[in-house]
């Protein structure tokens, strides 16, 4: 049996933390312990981080980034290139890859992955939107930028297929990324050698 704080209002922050991807008891615990020792203050600041998060940031209506207005600010770059659109699982993907410098194109976000054993299928994804969006502004080259997993690999042929319909060249980043690894986890280098030596789907 868990030994329980002798405070609930610790225990239910606790509870809260766990809550968070990749955060055990024992994490919560201390992150539980050092909101109680930082000047109210700060905690304040915290919260209301948190509550401006869930009030003012969205998803970009073009390609699904994380946004405060309803385009995000790659797609209203004007110095990007229009005609490449890289399709990433998550808006964190965009963030490690942006880091190397390497890409100047568009995103088009899925928000996750095709996983039949999580029920998680086509229609629950954005790959509808990827497809219309392809049909409208005819980029000439599509990256599929999916994770090295199981469910990234089934997501890229399915995407490869979709789009077989229309006159893009779909392109898949090359074996550079360990495979069953997050985009988001990779080193610069790395992910820049991956975009280097990607092929055609």
């Amino acid at each position: 049996m868990t030994a329980k704080f002798a405070s609930e209002s610790i225990e239910r922050l606790m509870e809260e933390f766990a809550k968070l991807p990749g955060i055990g008891r024992k994490s919560a615990q201390r992150l539980a312990l050092y909101v109680l020792k930082i000047p109210r203050a700060e905690a304040q600041r915290f919260a209301s981080s948190i509550m401006d998060v869930k009030d003012r940031v969205g998803y970009c209506s073009v390609c699904g980034n994380v946004s405060e207005s309803e385009r995000c600010s790659i797609c209203t770059d004007g110095r990007r290139e229009k005609g490449v659109v890289c399709v990433v699982e998550q808006p964190s993907d965009i963030m490690a890859i942006e880091k190397t410098g390497e890409y100047r194109g568009l995103y088009h976000v899925l928000l996750g992955a095709i996983s039949p054993l999580d029920g998680i299928g086509p229609d629950e994804i954005r790959i509808r939107e990827l497809v219309k969006r392809v049909d409208e502004e005819k980029p000439v080259e599509v990256i599929v930028a999916t994770n090295p997993t199981a469910q990234g690999e089934t997501t890229a042929v399915y995407i490869s297929q979709v789009l077989k319909h229309s006159q893009v060249k779909v392109t898949r980043i090359a074996r550079g990324l360990p495979v069953g690894s997050d985009i988001e986890y990779c080193d610069q280098q790395t992910l820049s050698k991956a975009f280097e030596g990607r092929k055609e789907l």
